[in-house]
């Protein structure tokens, strides 16, 4: 296989019902609109049903496809460690539900290979979006993004939606800082790099909900609430090292979008 330059990271947990048709159209999307090397990472966080056989038979059938299985569960710690293995350039990861369109895909990447941004993340709260959930979802989602910016005047407009790309510069040097391996892990990682002055691309997407999600809406609120006072303690006391940037030179290097 060819050295990959983007790198796809697809975490799962308990998907066998409807892996093999996801990867099926997500391959198919990439092949027909992505000219780069690409590889396709089914990152198996502790499954208990047909998941990792299901993942273990498109390995062998699909060339880009490839498996990482993890013992333990959680989201955010299987795209950590899929990205930290990978040798692509640029790391993404996006929900096997495909809730994202992924038309947004190629915007996506584009932003970091020619943008010059050092992240990219998809966006259910910008203008231009478009999104079909229920009110109890979208309340809680709005808030808790409220609370983002009133605790760390961030800029970008949607911490937790899963369709997210990064450098793999900008990855070695970040992950080390992100301690969740949960669903806190995408809010960690936006919160943790604007504060240090990288530089964030905020992109308008298609989003329609899962009516099977995995998300317990209100007790991941709530980790969530407390991975963010945690994060406030850690800047407060000088523990991310780079922390002190000015917020004049956090500006200039944000995306003015």
């Amino acid at each position: 296989m060819i050295r990959p330059f983007i790198n796809v990271t697809i975490p799962v947990y308990n998907e066998g019902r409807t892996l093999a048709e996801n990867i099926g159209k997500i391959a198919g999307f990439l092949q027909s609109n992505v000219a780069l090397p690409y590889e396709i990472v089914i990152a198996n966080n502790a499954s208990a049903d047909k998941t990792l056989e299901v993942a273990r038979r498109l390995e062998s059938e699909c060339p880009v496809v490839r498996v990482l299985h993890l013992k333990e569960k959680g989201r955010g710690g299987a795209v950590k460690a899929a990205w930290n293995e990978s040798t692509a350039d640029i790391l993404s990861y996006m929900d096997i539900d495909l809730s994202t369109e992924l038309s947004a895909f190629p915007a996506l990447i584009e932003s970091l290979t020619g943008g010059g941004f050092d992240l990219a993340t998809g966006s259910r709260l910008l203008k231009g979006s478009k999104t079909n959930r229920g009110f109890k979802r979208e309340f809680i989602s709005r808030s808790y993004n409220l609370l983002v910016k009133a605790m760390f005047r961030t800029r970008f407009s949607d911490a937790q939606c899963g369709f997210k790309a990064i450098t793999k510069r900008a990855a070695t040097e970040l992950l080390p800082l992100v301690e969740d391996n949960g669903w806190f892990m995408d809010s960690e990682l936006l919160v943790i790099a604007e504060n240090l002055g990288y530089r964030i691309f905020d992109l308008p997407v298609r989003w329609v909900d899962d009516p099977d999600s995995r998300v317990r809406f209100w007790s991941t609120a709530i980790e969530d609430i407390k991975g963010l006072i945690r994060v406030r303690r850690k800047f407060a006391r000088g523990m991310y090292g780079n922390d002190e940037v000015p917020n004049d030179e956090r500006n200039d290097r944000r995306n003015d979008e």
